[in-house]
C-alpha cells in the first residue's frame, strides 16, 4: 500500500504523462498517423492506470 502522498504524486505524473502522449499524437498525426495512434493509445493507457490510482486514494481516504 503507498501512502496517500505517493499516490497523489504517481496520479500527477501519470495525468502529465497523458497529456504529454496525446499533444505528441495530434502533432504527428498529419505526417504519421501510425505513430499518432500508438501515442493516443498510451496515453488512454496511462489515463487508466491514473484511474485507477485515484480509485485506491478515494478508498484509503
Amino acid at each position: 500500500m503507498k501512502t496517500i502522498e505517493e499516490l497523489r504524486t504517481r496520479i500527477k505524473e501519470l495525468s502529465k504523462q497523458a497529456v504529454e502522449l496525446r499533444r505528441k499524437g495530434s502533432e504527428v498525426y498529419e505526417t504519421n498517423q501510425e505513430q499518432a495512434k500508438l501515442l493516443r493509445q498510451q496515453a488512454r493507457e496511462a489515463m487508466k492506470r491514473c484511474q485507477v490510482l485515484i480509485q485506491e486514494l478515494k478508498r484509503s481516504h
